[in-house]
């Protein structure tokens, strides 16, 4: 992909790129709707990126433009504001920029950016961090700027949350950032730490896409939220304040007759899974994969029961491709309400077995999910 896009880059502005850098998209592991309860999730970089090439201009505008479509925006150095919706794919770039010169990035005269992807869209593998780290490595590069990695992800975040205006956790920057091929990122969402534990080389992730969309969706996730922290203010009583990951089941079960039976099992569902996130970084220390692929079911079947952010398509294709030879474990991948599933499986598991999940699925809901699948891969570096 480098090559072509740097040959797409000289077509397109009549000189050679003068930096290159790549960021991955990124599936969650295990941890769901745990990162705003200041717990622990994981995730996983995949061997699928973003790249993007950078070249100075001699004056003081930023042109981005597309590998697939050729198009060009141009935008005034000194005044980076956000564009409208139609041009939302500049938003990207251009807010990583705007908070790397707030970061002391110092620039001169402007850039030609051009980006490609080989991640599928629509699959919810968070194209949007990896268009966000590799901009941020490229324009450091570009212009001299020393920054270390924690920033760069933090930069990514920040510009998704406040120049894009979705409040997201630290998930899929941190893990587009500190990925590594065979291996796991496990992040702590309140201090922001990130580490790797070791995955197998034979490991394969499969993806099948719904294709449902809540039309409610936004609204599920803020009432999950506000159940989240009706718990939280339970739990914390009179004392300081905490968010649930301060607590564990005892706690819980010690002021269940204070809660709504909804707020109770929102709370298990984070406070177990928590649990169940820990456990994971053990049996990968051990090489446990098998006992792995039990907690990924067990995740789902806390989404289903007890979070409630299922629905009876993720359900249906956990409870297909489970049982599966080759299949170690299966959940929802995501914030859910629709959207993907996640299967974790060895190399037995082929093409074939996946269409034939696809298939089964088409026979219950008229239609077929999109069928992905990838390895893991490494995060975000110069090319």
């Amino acid at each position: 992909m480098k090559e072509s896009l740097s040959a797409s880059f000289e077509k397109i502005f009549a000189r050679k790129p003068e930096v290159l850098a790549q960021a991955p998209g990124r599936i969650e592991f295990i941890g769901n709707h745990t990162d705003y309860n200041g717990g622990y999730v994981m995730g996983v970089a995949l061997d699928k990126v973003v790249t993007v090439a950078l070249a100075k201009r001699s004056d003081r505008k930023l042109c981005f433009a597309r590998a697939k479509y050729g198009d060009k925006v141009f935008v005034d150095l000194d005044n980076p504001a956000k564009q409208p919706k139609e041009l939302n794919w500049v938003n990207y770039p251009l807010g990583v920029f705007k908070f790397l010169v707030e970061a002391g990035l110092k620039a001169d005269c402007g850039f030609d950016m051009l980006d490609c992807s080989n991640l599928p869209s629509g699959a919810g593998l968070s194209s949007s961090a990896a268009i966000e780290l590799s901009s941020a490595f490229a324009m450091s590069k570009l212009y001299g700027f020393e920054a270390d990695l924690k920033t760069l992800v933090k930069i990514g975040r920040k510009c998704e949350n406040e120049f894009l205006g979705m409040p997201c956790g630290i998930l899929d920057q941190g893990v587009s950032g500190y990925g590594k091929k065979d291996s796991i990122v496990y992040i702590d969402c309140l201090t922001e730490e990130f580490s790797n534990y070791p995955l197998p080389s034979n490991c394969r992730f499969w993806l099948f896409n719904s294709t449902k969309k809540h039309a409610l969706v936004d609204g599920l996730y803020a009432a999950r939220h506000n159940e989240c922290m009706q718990a939280a203010k339970i739990l914390s009583g009179d004392g300081e304040q905490k968010l649930l990951r301060a607590f564990n089941s005892a706690d819980l079960e010690a002021v269940k007759d204070k809660m709504s039976d909804a707020v109770y099992r929102r709370a298990k569902h984070v406070i177990e899974e928590n649990a169940r996130v820990l456990e994971a970084k053990k049996l990968l220390l051990s090489g446990d994969i098998a006992g792995v692929g039990k907690l990924l079911n067990a995740s789902h079947e806390s989404s289903r029961r007890l979070f409630e952010n299922s629905c009876e398509e993720l359900d249906f294709l956990v409870d297909t491709v489970s049982p599966m030879k080759g299949v170690y474990g299966a959940r929802l991948s995501g914030g859910g309400f629709g959207g993907a599933v996640m299967a974790l499986t060895d190399e037995s598991f082929s093409q074939a077995d996946a269409e034939k999940v696809a298939k089964i699925y088409e026979g219950k809901f008229g239609k077929k999910p999109a069928v992905f699948t990838c390895s893991s891969g490494d995060g975000a570096k110069l090319v």
